[in-house]
């Protein structure tokens, strides 16, 4: 603990009440935030911005600085109060908080150089943090640290807990949270209020170092920041007992003023605090501990397969078995490709990257909230190549953190197995189903759905180097190979797997369902109907000229055929396509309704999907 003589505790303290006074006018000038949520905060982020972290200020990112997550994302004024304050930007930028022009948003995205993740739906940021610390500590083995600052009212979320459970079985001791126990919601207060020793017993059972500091007093919050530093095998957090609206006369710990500019209240508010603070005038801000440069340089570029795919034409192959041999391939290449699972590692195949190398590998057992916000962690700052798989299915759990993932502009991909009917005999709740509609719907996303094994090893090294989201789609049973080893793919083109002169319908499939189509074009080729089969690769961004030019060549006429339900999927990519088009019909077949348990080819005929039912639909079309 450094010496009382070398920190000046009431810099600090006035370092706060500035901060306070920041976030009251921010948030009057553009008449919306919530000053007493950032007020309850002060004294935490004056010690951590002006004491305790080590960063770099005009470059935010830089890999060795430590990292902050504020999960309670509706105090974002007084985390955009501290940078300016620290010298990023000028003060006088915050008072175009929340306006269009301005990237001072009202909860936190990156589209700021000093943010790494968006935050604002709570629950999340301590997944996203201990991500962060499990690169640190696993694989950059650099010195910083990371911090999380968590709001009581999100501490009921599941998700929180996930993490808390995953952090401590890690032993991320490089990973600090601090709860913000400030006792009021935004409706009422939050259950326990301020039974602090209700959230030390909570956290020390899931083996965390627990430790109850008053959340007001600089002195307690940077010594428990010192012993946070020196707690070895176990992460640590400090559970400050705050009030809300802290130094607000007539408003400090009083109910109803949640998420509330102060009105006329402001100005009396202001000259309060301005009272308060002993150091008039500029404050002489005192530099920051030493940042030591230890995170190694990575180079995430170029990925590639360490070998092409080695398949034989017609051979049977599972897509999930390809891609945990492309995610072996990719990792043999870079060093920081990693996989993260949800105790589905000897089902979606992701365990063959222990092959290469076992750290590689991060068990984030049955939470997928937690997994999801571990691996966009992961991905901040360019440090990893995150590969997230399990069910197809169980990925809808996590859809919150998915798309907060977007808002991140993080670079995660995710794989989702076990999709559709063709999974058998587990039943509906295994049966990914939803999945393309929920990825489709993601801004910036790519969706691939690979045909068979050689598409889906391309679709891995595709995503590895593909900015946003990015989500592969793969089958449970062995299905054909269709492309010879050498095939060119390409994201955005479809490929034709048989074609004439003579075609009079364009079948359109994917995964499971392509094979149906081409089973179904050899028994309407006996009967002397000639249909042309494309694979789109990509539903999202889904190859519309490839489909117009093809759709007119046949007489307008467009069968699509998918194992997912007939609302965001495949079909309605293609509808999408082909919208503003005259002259094109498109007949859609899906899984219409809540399906059962069977074996897969039962099942697929059960439900109107296999290649009795697309000679039966192709036949039906050619009437039009």
């Amino acid at each position: 603990m450094p010496s009382e003589k070398s920190v000046d505790f009431q810099l600090l303290e006035d370092i706060a009440n500035k901060l306070r006074i920041h976030s009251v006018s921010s948030t009057s000038a553009c008449n919306s935030g919530h000053p007493t949520s950032c007020s309850s905060i002060a004294e935490i982020l004056s010690v951590l911005f002006f004491n305790t972290m080590r960063y770099k200020v005009f470059e935010p990112r830089d890999p060795s600085s430590d990292r902050f997550v504020l999960s309670k994302g509706h105090a974002a004024p007084i985390l955009y109060a501290a940078w300016a304050e620290a010298g990023l930007f000028p003060v006088s930028d915050l008072q175009k908080l929340r306006k269009l022009e301005s990237d001072l948003e009202g909860h936190p995205t990156p589209r700021l150089n000093f943010i790494d993740v968006g935050t604002g739906s709570l629950g999340q940021g301590l997944a996203i943090a201990a991500g962060m610390a499990y690169v640190g500590k696993n694989y950059d083995k650099a010195s910083y640290r990371v911090y999380c600052l968590i709001g009581d009212g999100e501490s009921a979320e599941g998700s929180i807990w996930e993490s808390i459970h995953f952090a401590s079985y890690y032993k991320l001791d490089n990973l600090c949270a601090i709860f913000d126990i400030n006792r009021l919601g935004q409706s009422e207060p939050t259950s326990l209020q301020h039974n602090v020793e209700v959230y030390q017993k909570r956290l020390e059972a899931f083996g965390w170092h627990a430790l109850v500091i008053d959340g007001h007093n600089i002195e307690e919050i940077v010594k428990a920041f010192h012993v946070a530093s020196t707690t070895k095998d176990k992460p640590t957090a400090l559970i400050a007992k705050t009030l809300k609206g802290k130094n607000f006369p007539k408003i400090e710990d009083l109910e109803n003023w949640h998420g509330k500019p102060l009105g006329d209240q402001a100005n009396i508010v202001i000259n309060h605090i301005e009272n308060l603070i002993k150091n008039k005038g500029t404050l002489q801000i005192q530099p920051r501990k030493p940042l030591k440069d230890d995170a190694p340089v990575v180079n995430i570029s170029n990925i590639k397969l360490s070998s092409p795919p080695n398949y034989k034409l017609g051979e049977s192959i599972a897509t999930r078995q390809a891609y945990g041999t492309a995610l072996a391939k990719i990792a043999e290449n870079n060093s920081r490709v990693i996989a993260l699972d949800g105790d589905m590692k000897n089902s979606t195949y992701s365990e063959k990257i222990k092959k290469v190398d076992s750290m590689r590998f991060i068990e984030c057992f049955i939470a997928e909230q937690n997994l999801v916000g571990v691996a966009i962690g992961a991905a901040c700052r360019d440090r990893t190549v995150a590969f997230v798989s399990t069910f197809a299915t169980f990925l809808t759990r996590a859809f919150d953190q998915i798309r907060m993932g977007a808002i991140s502009q993080t670079n995660v991909n995710f794989v989702g197995s076990h999709c559709g009917v063709s999974i058998g005999e587990d039943g509906p709740s295994q049966m990914g189903l939803e999945d393309l509609a929920m990825f489709r719907a993601i801004p910036g996303s790519t969706v691939f759905y690979p045909a068979d094994a050689v598409a889906c090893e391309r679709a891995v090294e595709f995503a590895a180097n593909t900015k946003g989201i990015c989500f592969i789609r793969t089958n449970r049973p062995a299905t054909a190979v269709v492309y010879p080893n050498d095939h060119t793919f390409a994201i955005g083109k479809a490929n034709v797997l048989k074609k004439s002169n003579k075609d009079s319908v364009l079948i359109i499939g994917g995964g499971v369902t392509i094979q149906e189509a081409l089973k179904a074009a050899e028994v309407l080729g006996t009967s002397g109907v000639a249909v042309r089969v494309m694979d789109p690769f990509t539903i999202k961004p889904i190859d519309k000229d490839a489909i117009i030019k093809n759709a007119k060549e046949v007489g307008g006429r467009i069968l699509t055929v998918e194992d997912h339900y007939p609302q965001g999927g495949l079909g309605e990519a293609v509808l999408s396509a082909v919208a503003e088009e005259r002259d094109i019909i498109v007949k859609k077949l899906a899984i219409p309704t809540v399906p059962r348990s069977g074996p897969p080819n039962v099942l697929l005929d059960h439900f109107g999907i296999s290649a009795k039912h697309i000679v039966a639909a192709a036949q039906e079309i050619l009437k039009f």
